[in-house]
């Protein structure tokens, strides 16, 4: 199976800064790392990141990446695949003397499916508590007429006479360094050895037809914008009998009106009034597993803040559960009625405070000291 995109491993545009790689790259390889994740094919996963890290963090490399992708023909004769045959040394040995032990892939042999994506959006809540739902996706199955041989039902493939069932042809030179064997994919056959006298009328030929499945997809509580679940075996079917590919499900959350999430923790503003504010209250507070009360002790001030254990979100790995943290807001009064404002002036004066206005010049007198530097 053919590498990705660098970018599209750890998450990223192609114009992201050097900033932003190294933060990708430290959150998907603590969500990857082998001794926290648990999950089969963590560790290739892992693995990918990091090789992403690697030539996307270092300017050279990343702009050979840039301009050539995974076929860089700097990286040599053991990184590079040229599409040509010459894949490492045992190739050019191949090619020049004729001989080598290196086996090629038979082009018969199992072979696993490619892995799908598919993006589901989730309401707040329900990345938040999880749900079962059943997602419809657009794969290649293998086809029911021929059972994927390709060949008409009563027929089966021949063996390509060209290549001999090989999947390539080899046409040998002779020059001044020697023999020259050079092997190229059989244009006859594709490259699979084998020859359809008779195509399967459904599939015509490809022994895969395209249809729309439908998969049923747990989703656990906790996930995040941005994560993904990988539904094993729900992928491309398998070549010549190989296992299938994998599915992974990236997962897109919407905003909530009153919550903000930052991991398994939740924020949120409340309003109070002054009344409230100054002379303390019990409140009713909304959190995502139902109301609670909460005691604001007299004299609270604006920004102060709160906190309710285990109001959170459930950590999508099972250790524990995230806070509420609660901002408190003192709303000020736009519309006063005239007694309303007689009753504040004589709350002023009975405090023995300055008026407001008073309050506004000392305060922006002190703003402009501290500038002045006095």
């Amino acid at each position: 199976m053919s590498k990705r995109d660098y970018y599209e491993v750890l998450g990223l545009s192609k114009g992201a800064s050097k900033d932003e790689i190294k933060k990708a790259y430290r959150k998907l390889s603590k969500q990857y790392h082998p001794d926290i994740n648990k999950e089969p094919g963590a560790d290739e996963k892992f693995k990918e990141i990091a090789e992403a890290y690697e030539i996307l963090s270092d300017d050279q490399k990343r702009a050979r990446y840039d301009q050539y992708g995974h076929t860089d023909p700097n990286q040599g004769f053991g990184g590079a695949d040229f599409g040509g045959g010459f894949g490492g040394f045992e190739d050019i040995f191949d090619t020049f003397f004729g001989g080598g032990s290196r086996r090629r892939r038979d082009p018969n042999a199992p072979r696993q499916g490619a892995d799908l994506q598919y993006t589901m959006t989730l309401e707040f809540e329900e990345a938040v508590f999880g749900k079962e739902t059943e997602i419809e996706i657009p794969r290649e199955e293998t086809c029911n007429t021929c059972d994927g041989s390709g060949a008409k039902p009563g027929t089966k493939p021949e063996t390509c006479s060209h290549c001999n069932g090989s999947g390539q042809l080899s046409v040998e030179q002779n020059t001044p360094f020697g023999r020259i064997v050079n092997r190229r994919v059989c244009h006859h056959c594709s490259g699979t050895g084998k020859f359809i006298k008779e195509k399967c009328s459904t599939c015509g030929g490809a022994g895969k037809v395209k249809k729309r499945k439908k998969i049923n997809v747990k989703i656990p509580a906790g996930v995040d914008d941005g994560q993904q679940l990988r539904v094993s075996g729900q992928g491309e079917p398998g070549i010549n009998g190989g296992p299938s590919g994998d599915l992974y499900v990236v997962f897109r959350v919407r905003a909530h009106e009153f919550f903000e999430r930052d991991g398994d923790d939740v924020y949120c503003e409340m309003p109070l009034t002054f009344a409230q504010a100054a002379l303390g209250d019990d409140i009713e507070v909304p959190t995502l597993h139902g109301k609670v009360k909460l005691k604001i002790p007299a004299g609270t001030q604006t920004g102060t803040k709160f906190r309710l254990r285990n109001k959170g979100v459930p950590n999508v790995r099972g250790y524990g559960q995230g806070d509420q943290h609660i901002h408190v807001r003192v709303i000020t009064p736009t519309k006063l009625s005239s007694r309303q404002k007689e009753l504040l002036r004589e709350f002023t004066s009975l405090r023995g405070q300055e008026s407001p206005d008073e309050q506004h010049d000392s305060f922006f007198a002190k703003v402009k000291r501290a500038f002045k530097g006095e």
